[in-house]
């Protein structure tokens, strides 16, 4: 596999990593096409196959494991499988993109780990976990016993932001937008040159 450019946000659900991203794929001069993820989990309202992700059987899922097609995988919860499929990032860097990822901490740490030189690694940070579970609420789209568990995973996730190549908090959404869109500006031009 080679091509353009890997930009990765990861951060604890309700940090605001997909609103970055959103804003970020906007943004024309920036090159990026969005590498939709495969998840075993069923669909959300209002959730999209082949726009939001690859909802995918579970046997399916282990299938493709099995098959070495994903370039990185993870149990997130127990029987919730995500991951990205290798033949994605190949469909966008053959349409000249670079690749922008909304992707869980440990699948953001694999992925900069097997391309360290073409990966742009940033961790988004919550104000305080508090705020991580107002936001959660906020949603409306899980149970109060889904959103204790993604705050109990959120405080293993924010020990690994150190690991990332920059951590933007997002205090102030228009702050932290335009300190993504200057990082990953930065670097795309940086690694052209």
């Amino acid at each position: 596999m080679a091509g353009g450019k890997l930009i990765v946000f990861s951060a604890p659900s309700g940090s605001g990593k997909t609103t970055i991203v959103q804003h970020l794929l906007k943004l024309e001069k920036l090159n990026l096409d969005f590498s939709i993820s495969a998840t075993s989990r069923e669909p959300r309202k209002g959730e999209v196959h082949g726009q939001d992700y690859y909802f995918i059987s579970l046997k399916q899922f282990k299938q493709h494991i099995k098959k070495e097609e994903f370039l990185e995988w993870e149990e997130v919860y127990r029987d919730n499988f995500y991951g990205t499929l290798k033949k994605e990032i190949e469909r966008i860097w053959a349409k000249g993109k670079n690749v922008i990822f909304d992707i869980d901490v440990v699948g953001g740490l694999r992925i900069k780990k097997k391309f360290p030189k073409e990966t742009l690694a940033v961790f988004v940070k919550p104000p305080s976990v508090d705020e991580l579970k107002i936001r959660l609420k906020k949603r409306k789209t899980e149970s109060d016993e889904k959103i204790n568990m993604r705050i109990a995973k959120a405080s293993v996730e924010l020990a690994t932001a150190p690991q990332f190549d920059f951590i933007i908090e997002n205090i102030d959404l228009d702050i932290a937008l335009n300190e993504a869109k200057e990082l990953v500006e930065k670097f795309i031009h940086e690694e052209n040159e």
